[in-house]
């Protein structure tokens, strides 16, 4: 086996088109767009190289074919907040051997130790976590848009080679012809009528201003709860609601306000996976002309939740519940929706759980989000350990996978 840089075209190339021959057979599978990974990996492009670096790799066997790829990176900013200071791995691709994975996580090891890392965490991507972030191991099915998918053999890949359980990552599903408990109607309805509060829906003549109260709300909300937090960049946010124009629903993305002041935000996206699916991960003009016939012909019926915040005074205030309210109207007369992906939620987190259950979503899916430290002797600590509340990890529901059953810790 050989492992090279990836440097030249040629090799950016077979990085990029390796997961397309390797779940060439796999209905489950959405290729990412070939210009969005090539992106990640721009210096010019990907605003995580102001504070980091990235490198990646594939293996190749003694008949030249690829058999795996890998990336590896890290950003500076993150590293304070961590007990240990851990880089990244993301982009893993491999054959079913375990020899191939073990070359692939050893390369990536090297390059983070030589830069002084002393863990790395995985798979994840070189920029936020609201997209291909973790490693799936329980719901193959077609994914939402941004969630990763991956063979069911990556979970003992990890786990062989040493990395360990950091957090687990849930996806919660919620089915939009099942009624929503009367009592969760009662709290919408109180909160939503009450003095002060106002809410509105996106209009893209205003859509600076949106961006700088999803910021402000953003960023007060999760500077207080995640020990790695970095503050989102109105620019870097705008840039974003631009380049998904073609597929956000403005009716779709929800802001709460007291008094005129921003206190929370619901963002959802129509699942374009279910048109992309068709693309084979190219976005040439053809393509996009397919992409408006499908679109105009409503073949999205998933929504998923990709983002959302509350500010800290009004949580657990009934805030969500009057936001869902208005998307109930939404939902009315759009029928072609049937189904919401609500946004993942780590098992530190189980107020969320909690309210996800409550308005009748059930457990989905679950990724992994794994840890390898370098040094044995180093005390493993998983993240928010006193958060997790292991009561609050909600079993499956019986599906095709086999019966219900509590994932290991």
């Amino acid at each position: 086996m050989q492992v090279i840089e990836v440097t030249r075209k040629k090799e950016i190339k077979a990085f990029v088109e390796f997961p397309k021959k390797l779940y060439r057979n796999d209905p489950n599978y959405v290729s990412p767009f070939d210009k969005d990974i090539c992106d990640d990996f721009d210096r010019n492009k990907n605003p995580y190289f102001k504070n980091g670096e990235a490198i990646r790799w594939i293996v190749k066997d003694d008949r030249g074919e690829v058999t795996g790829r890998i990336a590896a990176f890290f950003d500076r900013r993150k590293d304070e907040a961590d007990d240990v200071r851990s880089g990244g791995i993301g982009y893993f691709e491999c054959v079913d051997d375990q020899n191939v994975a073990n070359l692939l996580f050893d390369t990536a090891k090297t390059w983070l130790e030589s830069f002084g890392y002393e863990a790395m965490t995985g798979s994840i991507k070189f920029g936020e976590n609201d997209n291909e972030w973790g490693v799936l191991v329980h719901g193959f099915m077609p994914q939402g848009m941004g969630m990763r998918y991956n063979m069911p053999y990556y979970q003992k890949l990890f786990e062989d080679y040493g990395f360990k359980l950091y957090y687990r990552q849930l996806s919660f599903h919620l089915d939009l012809d099942k009624p929503f408990p009367e009592r969760f109607w009662k709290i919408a309805n109180w909160r939503r009528t009450k003095p002060g509060f106002s809410f509105r829906h996106m209009q893209w003549n205003n859509v600076n201003g949106l961006v700088q109260d999803m910021v402000t709300v953003y960023n007060t909300t999760w500077s207080k709860f995640k020990e790695d937090f970095t503050p989102l960049d109105p620019k870097v946010v705008r840039e974003e609601f631009e380049r998904a124009k073609a597929i956000i629903d403005p009716e779709l993305v929800w802001f709460a306000y007291y008094e005129d002041e921003p206190i929370a935000f619901f963002i959802l996206l129509p699942d374009a996976n279910q048109i992309f699916r068709h693309f084979n991960g190219r976005l040439h003009l053809w393509n996009k002309i397919r992409f408006l016939w499908y679109k105009k012909h409503k073949t999205i019926t998933r929504i998923r939740a990709t983002v959302a915040g509350v500010s800290p005074r009004f949580q657990n205030t009934g805030i969500e519940s009057a936001i869902f309210w208005h998307l109930r109207q939404v939902m009315d007369h759009k029928p072609q929706y049937k189904q919401i992906e609500l946004s993942w939620v780590g098992d530190f987190n189980p107020k969320m759980i909690s309210l996800y259950l409550a308005v009748g979503a059930y457990h989905a899916k679950t990724h992994h989000t794994y840890r390898y430290l370098f040094n044995p002797e180093t005390k493993f600590i998983r993240f928010m350990p006193d958060k997790v509340d292991e009561e609050m990890i909600p079993d499956y529901p019986e599906d095709p996978e086999g019966p219900h059953h509590r994932e290991a810790n």
